[in-house]
């Protein structure tokens, strides 16, 4: 799930990623175009019912590609994205638009 909160300029958008978590992983990562896919560097914080959410601060006017890393190696979509874009690995990407 995605919830957007814009700045009072429009320039800047507060995304809130919220994942539900029905694999029960045990951790969480947010990895997409804004931090090169790295899921080390946008840990997500798990929720005391088991899903897990990160906010981060994108600029607007932009499309970003993201995906959840679940329990460091299981890379799902997020079923209420934007839009989804093939990947070079045969699957899609969730897309947000700000």
């Amino acid at each position: 799930m995605l919830s957007k909160n814009y700045s009072k300029t429009g320039k800047i958008c507060r995304v809130t990623f919220k994942y539900s978590n029905p694999e029960n992983a045990e951790i969480a990562a947010l990895a997409g175009e804004f931090n090169s896919w790295s899921f080390q560097e946008n840990p997500m914080k798990k929720l005391k019912d088991g899903s897990f959410s990160a906010t981060l601060s994108l600029q607007t006017g932009n499309s970003y590609a993201f995906r959840y890393v679940l329990d460091g190696n299981i890379w799902v979509n997020d079923e209420k994205a934007n839009n989804y874009l093939p990947n070079e690995y045969g699957e899609d990407n969730s897309v947000v638009v700000v």
